[in-house]
């Protein structure tokens, strides 16, 4: 009997207590009063959590109200529409917010659906030009097949086989850029060792001949842009007298490939 009275006197109280808390946020809204982030917090916990740890300019730049504007039962709907803040840009645009931004309190952590593209040019729109101008396979993946994170960029490796074994994802960009993977350029320092990956013969050639080429690297003579080769004149101007020259016309009818300016006296031994 005793158990009963008392869960009894604790429903009362829980009640009342509930009862004054609405009445009094009631007549603070009808007085006119605004309610501060401290009065917010007694009830909803988890929201102000959300927006200390992940909040963004949403912790910075506004307060609870500045958004919900009032407070139950005097007003039903303290629920804003994004656009009613963000606007004036094409992402802002976009419908459905919360199919990324899941949670306005913590509003840069996003959630990102399988096969998401349009949605994502609307911010990154270079990206967007790079794979459209720049056409390969790459082009033809929804962004987030490779950025199933947002803001997360995964490794080459993780989908393509090195051209060596010991590559590593440093040197994939050496060369690569993820957005136009098909235009190859590189700088004039890029080891030639990166190139034998793919150009073995030339780079076996090159490391055995004992000429100056042997010197140099194959981005010195192969600048900045993959398939470039340069004319031998380049360097060299006119090496030879002019009879020489009228005679044998091009350089590889005697030094055959400038991997191996030697293979002509070879063949003669």
């Amino acid at each position: 009997m005793m158990k009963k009275i008392l869960a009894a006197v604790r429903l009362l109280i829980l009640t009342s207590c509930f009862c004054l808390s609405t009445v009094t946020f009631a007549a603070m809204a009808q007085a006119g009063d605004q309610l501060s982030n401290a009065d917010c917090i007694k009830c909803h916990q988890e929201a102000p959590r959300d927006i200390a740890a992940q909040g963004g300019a949403h912790k910075t730049e506004i307060s609870c109200m500045d958004c919900h504007q009032g407070h139950p039962p005097t007003v039903r709907d303290i629920i804003p529409a994004c656009s009613e803040c963000h606007s004036g840009s094409a992402h802002f645009e976009l419908d459905n917010c919360l199919n990324c931004h899941s949670n306005p309190h913590a509003p840069l952590v996003l959630k990102l659906a399988k096969n998401i593209t349009g949605p994502c040019l609307t911010c990154h729109q270079a990206e967007g030009t790079q794979l459209k101008e720049n056409q390969s396979f790459h082009s033809t993946m929804a962004c987030t097949a490779c950025h199933q994170e947002h803001g997360k960029v995964p490794d080459c490796l993780s989908c393509h086989e090195p051209h060596a074994d010991d590559m590593v994802q440093a040197d994939c960009k050496l060369c690569h850029q993820a957005h136009k993977p098909l235009v190859i350029t590189y700088a004039e320092k890029t080891p030639s060792k990166s190139c034998a990956a793919c150009h073995e013969e030339a780079y076996t050639q090159l490391t055995a001949s004992t000429t100056k080429h042997h010197e140099l690297s194959c981005a010195k003579c192969h600048k900045q842009t993959h398939g470039m080769i340069p004319a031998c004149q380049d360097c060299h101007g006119a090496p030879h007298p002019a009879g020489i020259l009228r005679k044998f016309p091009e350089c590889g009818q005697c030094h055959s490939t400038a991997h191996n300016l030697n293979q002509w006296q070879d063949e003669k031994k």
